[in-house]
């Protein structure tokens, strides 16, 4: 096995920034050989500039039932691959890493966000072109795949994407179990016909099974995806916390069964490659939870209307593109600010710190203390 220091590579952000570093460390060759790759950049025009070294990573949670077992069809009480083809995005994920390589930022998409979904090709009569008009953000997945997701992206936020990681049921249950289950604390009993996940208030361990419910849960509490969105970021911090611990660095066994589970659903660019993940994770060996920030795209309205689209949010009109261009920019998303001091005293004053995002960081949880 790699020393302990070596080992300490898989330190990094939630389940996409997780993989990006632990495929570089375990059998670069076999690993990253048995990832799915697909051309997600090449049909795409007029992207945004990249001003610094900073790196734009689309995470999306896709809803396909690839890989399942009956069983866990069974008890997520969804379909087949027969009964449910293709795949939706169930989450989708923008993952900021800074230049430094020192700090990360996970930032959730709503998926009823109000867009404007470029001009793109039917995907049921190719001969038929559709021309841009506003939808839901989750319907350019659909619609288009991961390309039309990113052009979406790019051009409603101006930010360059990177690279794109995309992960199904099957992987996510699978890297859960093999972790041994996450430790997951909510303030409130649980009982969400959607998901079908019963829980009573206070810390539970869940397998991978019920970890897919969790982060899938959004008819309990009268706070829709808004409310599921705070359990997935909340989720991802306990995974980092998992992932990092010193019982799963150590362990070889663990660490194998990670790493198999990950790559069974796992699709990426086409040039996310062997080089660019063991600088990345070499670069973000150090990362501690931390400093890792979490938070939602600042929304205005959380339930406006459109004609022909339904419920939908919306994006605030000052907030939003502030926080985008912190991001093109990668500048800080807190402000500290340092009062000068009164003629009275000599001392320093101590600066107030401004969240006008409302993060988190991944190291937070809504009970302290995990067991």
């Amino acid at each position: 096995m790699k020393s302990t220091r070596a080992i300490r590579i898989i330190t990094s952000l939630s389940v996409g920034v997780v993989l990006i570093s632990a495929f570089s460390w375990f059998s670069l060759g076999q690993v990253s050989g048995a990832i799915d790759r697909i051309d997600v950049f090449g049909t795409l025009n007029s992207r945004p500039d990249k001003p610094n070294k900073a790196l734009n990573y689309l995470l999306v949670g896709s809803d396909t039932r690839e890989g399942l077992t009956k069983e866990q069809r069974k008890l997520l009480r969804v379909g087949s691959t027969a009964t449910a083809a293709g795949s939706r995005s169930d989450t989708m994920l923008l993952v900021h890493i800074s230049k430094a390589r020192d700090k990360a930022t996970l930032i959730s998409i709503p998926r009823d966000s109000l867009v404007t979904i470029p001009e793109h090709v039917s995907s049921l009569d190719k001969t038929r072109i559709i021309p841009a008009a506003k939808g839901k953000i989750n319907a350019a997945f659909a619609w288009g795949g991961a390309p039309l997701l990113i052009q979406t992206v790019e051009n409603e936020t101006g930010v360059r994407i990177d690279h794109y990681i995309e992960i199904g049921f099957a992987g996510f249950a699978g890297m859960v179990d093999a972790l041994g289950g996450i430790d997951v604390c909510t303030k409130k009993d649980i009982n969400d016909p959607g998901s079908h996940l019963v829980l009573a208030a206070g810390i539970h361990t869940l397998d991978g099974v019920e970890s897919l419910k969790y982060v899938r849960t959004r008819d309990f509490d009268g706070m829709g995806d808004l409310g599921r969105m705070q359990r997935q970021q909340q989720f991802m911090g306990a995974l980092l916390r998992k992932v990092t611990s010193t019982g799963v660095l150590l362990n070889p066994i663990k660490l194998v069964n990670f790493f198999n589970a990950a790559i069974a659903t796992v699709t990426t660019d086409s040039e996310l490659n062997q080089s660019d993940l063991l600088t990345l994770a070499k670069q973000m060996k150090n990362l501690s939870p931390s400093k890792v920030r979490t938070l939602t795209i600042p929304l205005s309205d959380v339930n406006a209307r459109f004609p022909g689209l339904g419920s939908v949010v919306i994006w605030d009109p000052a907030l939003a593109p502030e926080l985008f261009n912190r991001l093109r920019e990668d500048l800080p998303l807190i402000d500290e600010v340092t009062p000068s001091p009164s003629a009275s005293s000599t001392a320093t004053a101590s600066p107030t710190v401004i969240d006008k995002f409302k993060t988190r960081t991944a190291d937070e949880n809504p009970c302290g203390a995990l067991k």
